[in-house]
C-alpha cells in the first residue's frame, strides 16, 4: 500500500467543495429517501444517477456514496419512530428500537442508530481501504454449495429472533418459506400455486410491500384498534435531548455490539449476492447470542439497535470490495454505481489497482467522506426526528398508512403490490394478537429465495450427491455454526422462559 498516495488522495477529496457539496447533498438525500417506507437506498441512487452525467467521477461517486450511506441510516428512522422500516435493511432495528421509542426514548434509539452506523460504515471504508484484495480473494471462494450453506447459517438466527416462543417463530419462518415457493420457478420457469392469468404473482410477493404491511400497516390497524377501545394513550416526549450523540456510558456499553456488527456486515456485505438484508439479522442474533442478559433484546435496549445499525452500513464498505476488486458489484446500489464507473470511462476490476490506484484511493476517501456526511446530518435532524412521535395517533395514523401504501405503490407502479400490503398488514396483525414474531416471515423471505436456487444449481453440478458439500470447509464452517447457533439459541431461550416464570411466581407469592 502507497500510503503517501493515499494521504495525498484523502486530502484531494477532502478539500474539493465540489465533493464536499455533492456527498453532503447525497447524504441529506439518502437520509429522507430512506426514511420515507419503500424508497430504499437503491432507488436513491438509481433516482438521482442522471444529476451525474455532466460531473466529474469523484464529485458523482461523493453524491452516490452519500445517498447510499445515508439511506442506510434513514431506514431507521422511520423503524424506529414509527414501526415501518425504511429499508429493509432495516428491519433488525425495530426489534428495539421501536421499543424503546414506546418508552419515550425516541432521541436515544437515533441518536444510537446514528453513531453505530457512522462507526459502522467506518469499519467498513477501513476493512475496504487496507484488506479489500484479501477479502475479495475469500469471497470469490464461495459457489453455490457455499452461498447454500450461508443462507442456512442465516436461518439458524431465527431461533435466535423467535422470542418468548421458538415453536412460534418456527412456525412463522415456515409461513415465509411457503411465500416463497409462490411465482414463477427460478431453475426452470414453472409457476408454482398461481395460474397464468395471476401476473402480478408470477414474481412471487414483493419484499417491499410485504414487509410495509407486516410491520407498518399492522401497526396502524393494532392502533385503530386502541383507539376505538379507548386504550390509546397520547405519547407525548419528554425526553430532553441535550446531546445528539449518545453519552459515554451508552457508548462503552455498545461498543462491542458496533464492533462485531461492523465486522459482520463488512464480511457477509462483500459476498456477491448476499447484503445488508442478511448482515442485520445474523449480527442481531449473534449480539443477542453472546450478551449476558440475552432475555432483555426485543424489550428495547441500546445493543440491539447498534448491532443491527453497525451492521447495515458496515455492507456499504463490503460491497464496495469486489467492486472495485474484481469488478464484481456486492449488492443492487453497487451494481448501479458499477455503470457510473463505465459511464466514467473506468472498468473496476483488479487492473484497477495498477492503472487507475489514485482513482480507487480516491474512492476510498470518498466513502469514509460519506460516512462523515451522513453522521453530520443524522445530529441535525435527531431533535426534529424525535418530535414525530409527539404528533396525535388520530392525525398520526391516516399519515402512516397514506406513506405506506404509497411507498408499496412505488416499486413497481402496481395496484396489485398495494393489495399485497394491505392483505399482510391484515395477517400481521392478526399475529401480533397471537404473539407469533414477525420478524422470521422476513428472514426466511430474504434468505429462501438464496437457498433454493442455489441448492438447486450445487446439485445440478454435483449430479445429485449432496455430500459432495462436506469437501468444502467454509460449507462445513457454516454449517457447524448454524448448529451451534441453534443448539446455543434454545438452550438461552429455555433459561429465560425459566428465569421469567420464576420471577412471575414470586410476584404471585
Amino acid at each position: 500500500m502507497d500510503f503517501s498516495l493515499l494521504l495525498s488522495s484523502y486530502a484531494t477529496v477532502w478539500s474539493n467543495p465540489e465533493v464536499l457539496l455533492m456527498t453532503f447533498i447525497g447524504a441529506l438525500g439518502g437520509v429522507l429517501l430512506g426514511a420515507i417506507p419503500g424508497m430504499t437506498a437503491t432507488m436513491g441512487v438509481a433516482l438521482l444517477i442522471p444529476f451525474s452525467f455532466g460531473m466529474d467521477l469523484i464529485p458523482s461517486i461523493g453524491l452516490l456514496l452519500g445517498i447510499y450511506c445515508g439511506g442506510m441510516y434513514g431506514g431507521s428512522i422511520s423503524a424506529i419512530l414509527i414501526h415501518a422500516p425504511g429499508t429493509p435493511a432495516a428491519a433488525a432495528t425495530l426489534l428495539d428500537g421501536y421499543p424503546m421509542c414506546k418508552k419515550g426514548q425516541a432521541g436515544k434509539a437515533l441518536s444510537v442508530a446514528m453513531f453505530a452506523s457512522f462507526c459502522g460504515g467506518v469499519i467498513g471504508a477501513l476493512v475496504m481501504t487496507f484488506l479489500s484484495p484479501l477479502v475479495a480473494d475469500m469471497a470469490m471462494n464461495f459457489g453455490p454449495g457455499e452461498m447454500f450453506m450461508l443462507a442456512v447459517f442465516g436461518l439458524s438466527v431465527i431461533v435466535a429472533i423467535s422470542g418468548k416462543s421458538v415453536a412460534k417463530g418456527l412456525i412463522s419462518a415456515f409461513f415465509g418459506m411457503l411465500l416463497c415457493t409462490v411465482g414463477l420457478d427460478p431453475t426452470n420457469g414453472i409457476p408454482r400455486f398461481i395460474t397464468t392469468k395471476q401476473t402480478g404473482l408470477l414474481d412471487g410477493f414483493q419484499f417491499i410491500p410485504t414487509l410495509i404491511g407486516l410491520f407498518a400497516v399492522s401497526e396502524v390497524i393494532a392502533g385503530v384498534e386502541r383507539i376505538i377501545r379507548g386504550e390509546e394513550h397520547e405519547q407525548k416526549s419528554n425526553e430532553k435531548i441535550t446531546n445528539v450523540l449518545p453519552d459515554w456510558k451508552t457508548i462503552k456499553k455498545i461498543w462491542p455490539n458496533i464492533l462485531s456488527g461492523g465486522l459482520i456486515g463488512t464480511f457477509i456485505g462483500a459476498i456477491p449476492g448476499a447484503g445488508g438484508d442478511i448482515a442485520v439479522f445474523v449480527s442481531y442474533g449473534a449480539s443477542k447470542s453472546a450478551s449476558k442478559h440475552p432475555e432483555l433484546y426485543g424489550t428495547g435496549i441500546p445493543n440491539g439497535v447498534a448491532a443491527t445499525e453497525s451492521a447495515n452500513n458496515g455492507c456499504s464498505g463490503g460491497a464496495m470490495i469486489p467492486l472495485l476488486s474484481l469488478g464484481v458489484p456486492g449488492d443492487s446500489v453497487t451494481a448501479i454505481l458499477l455503470g457510473a464507473f463505465i459511464m466514467k470511462g473506468i472498468t473496476p476490476g483488479p487492473m484497477m489497482y495498477v492503472t487507475e490506484l489514485p482513482t480507487v484511493y480516491r474512492v476510498f476517501a470518498a466513502l469514509m467522506l460519506a460516512n462523515l456526511c451522513m453522521l453530520v446530518v443524522g445530529c441535525l435532524g435527531v431533535r426534529f426526528f424525535a418530535k414525530i412521535v409527539s404528533v396525535e395517533k388520530k392525525m398520526l395514523y391516516p399519515i402512516i398508512l397514506v406513506i405506506s401504501l404509497l411507498g408499496a405503490f412505488s416499486i413497481n407502479k402496481n395496484a396489485f403490490d398495494v393489495g399485497v400490503c394491505v392483505a399482510f398488514g391484515i395477517i400481521g396483525w392478526l399475529m401480533n394478537k397471537y404473539e407469533f414474531p414477525l420478524s422470521p416471515i422476513l428472514l426466511a423471505l430474504i434468505l429462501g429465495p438464496m437457498c433454493e436456487k442455489n441448492f438447486v444449481r450445487y446439485m445440478n453440478i454435483q449430479r445429485g450427491n449432496f455430500f459432495a458439500i462436506t469437501t468444502s470447509p467454509i460449507a462445513m464452517v457454516f454449517a457447524t455454526v448454524a448448529i451451534l447457533v441453534i443448539v446455543y439459541s434454545v438452550y438461552n431461550q429455555s433459561k429465560i422462559n425459566k428465569r421469567t416464570a420464576a420471577n412471575a411466581a414470586q410476584e404471585k407469592a
